[in-house]
């Protein structure tokens, strides 16, 4: 989980005494970008950051409904949450958001008098409307069953969010939803069905975070290649036109997105990646399982082959493009044939990253209704193995930078000194000493070594590169890493 901290707003009153705003923040990278937006919705209202619940007045859990058990430990969260408020003089005001607070809002309310506001992903623009109306002890509630266009519409371009403006890397929320209906998924069920926000507004918005330092944007939706917005000409564009529009924009200097299906990597996509030097090479390319039977039963609508060949095209177009991906052991009638599947499938591609977990049944999807369960014992053994091949991939991959000369983009300072921490191409974090100066500029790094999570690196000139990274540059570092 991710604690999200709001900055001082700009137009509080003078005088006015300080309201306190705490976002606890579970899940995935577009509850974080959904958590900055609420933080700017609410500046006005005078909220400042508070770093516990405890000092706070208005206390946000903004839930993932991914996880096994998720609306559960927020429940366990609201009961503590609710022994704060009792005991606080001066109450606080307490509110669910994100996808559990979309399939259980009514339960909620229900189970944890406590809570004065329920807030589904596309209503969050609507928290001051709520606030108000709760502060005054009247009105609706639940806010949970709006179109998300109401909701960027309703958003500022300008950005200040959970960090202040400081930032040089954003997310930007480009497309959400679902139309895919894997079998162990709530996506389509808690976020609707797929929809992308029109050019227009992605580089405008991409622009404004520019103007404010942000040098590297990672587009986000839950199936954000699907992208489809409106583009210029008033017909859909696609994730790669799209990419274009942002890699004109001064300044902004590297692109990514995610999460990825492979069902909709289409050849302009992949093109871009080979032609667009700001597209970085990282792509996270979920496959959940390498069993064919297995792909079936998770409605997945893809093979491995399907999958091999894919991967195949995407690195005959950048032959430096590391890989990530996402899978499930377990998934109810998993034989141990069907798993050596997904071994095989993961020796053969070759891992940069990964994210594994044993399949638990969400209410309400097709799987968790399924026969065969498979027993956790079971299951946890196949996850062990899993991760032990997907860690030392993983590993491999890092040491494997030693000796290269890359450009690494300065985020913050680092713990000890002058040491600044830095992100690779290949979304690796750098840590440099005598570099804290250089935050907010992409400089020239050697790496001497590479461990398990982090690289570690010296300083080759303290001159940035070009904004935009020249063809002459990729290629030379193209050339140290094809084949790794």
């Amino acid at each position: 989980m991710i604690e999200t901290l709001v900055p001082a707003p700009e137009t509080a009153e003078a005088g006015a005494a300080p309201k306190r705003l705490f976002i606890k923040t579970y899940g995935c990278q577009m509850n974080v970008y959904d958590s900055e937006r609420m933080a700017d919705v609410l500046r006005p209202l005078g909220y400042v950051a508070t770093d516990t619940a405890e000092d706070a007045d208005f206390v946000i859990l903004n839930t993932c409904h991914i996880r096994e058990k998720a609306a559960e430990k927020v429940y366990s969260e609201l009961g503590k949450l609710r022994e704060l408020k009792e005991a606080r003089e001066g109450g606080m005001t307490i509110a669910v958001a994100g996808c559990v607070a979309q399939a259980e809002g009514e339960e909620i309310m229900r189970r944890q008098p406590a809570v004065d506001l329920v807030v589904g992903p596309q209503a969050y623009h609507q928290l001051p409307e709520l606030l108000t109306r709760t502060a005054r002890a009247r009105g609706e509630r639940i806010g949970a069953d709006f179109a998300p266009v109401d909701k960027f519409d309703a958003l500022t371009v300008e950005r200040i969010g959970a960090r202040g403006g400081e930032g040089v890397t954003a997310f930007l929320t480009v497309q959400e939803g679902c139309d895919k209906f894997c079998t162990f998924c709530v996506v389509p069920y808690t976020r609707g069905a797929e929809w992308s926000r029109p050019v227009a507004d992605v580089v405008a918005e991409a622009r404004a975070l520019a103007d404010r330092g942000v040098r590297e944007v990672t587009l986000l939706g839950q199936n954000v290649n699907a992208y489809d917005g409106e583009g210029p000409d008033g017909k859909p564009s696609s994730l790669a036109r799209l990419a274009y529009a942002l890699a004109e924009i001064p300044r902004l200097d590297r692109i990514r997105y995610t999460t990825s299906h492979p069902n909709d990597m289409s050849d302009d996509l992949i093109a871009a990646h080979g032609e667009l030097d700001a597209l970085m090479p990282w792509l996270h390319l979920p496959v959940q399982s390498g069993s064919d039977r297995i792909l079936r039963l998770m409605n997945r609508k893809h093979g491995r082959q399907k999958y091999f060949d894919l991967v195949e095209r995407i690195r005959e177009a950048r032959p430096d493009m590391a890989l990530s991906g996402d899978f499930i052991v377990g998934f109810p009638g998993e034989t141990d044939a069907d798993f050596e599947q997904t071994m095989d499938l993961v020796r053969r591609v070759n891992y940069a990253s990964a994210f594994s977990f044993m399949y638990s049944p969400r209410p309400g999807t097709p799987a968790a209704t399924m026969a065969a369960q498979a027993p956790d014992a079971v299951s946890r053994a196949r996850l062990h193995a899993l991760q032990a091949l997907l860690t030392e991939q993983q590993v491999a991959f890092n040491q494997s930078r030693a000796g290269m000369t890359m450009p690494v983009l300065f985020e913050r300072k680092g713990r000890h000194g002058a040491q600044a921490i830095g992100r690779s191409p290949w979304l690796q974090s750098v840590h440099v000493e005598d570099a804290d100066h250089l935050i907010g500029r992409i400089v020239p790094v050697e790496i001497e070594r590479g461990q398990q999570n982090s690289l570690t690196g010296r300083l080759m000139s303290e001159h940035t590169l070009p904004l935009k990274q020249r063809d002459a540059a990729r290629r030379a570092i193209g050339a140290q890493t094809s084949g790794a």
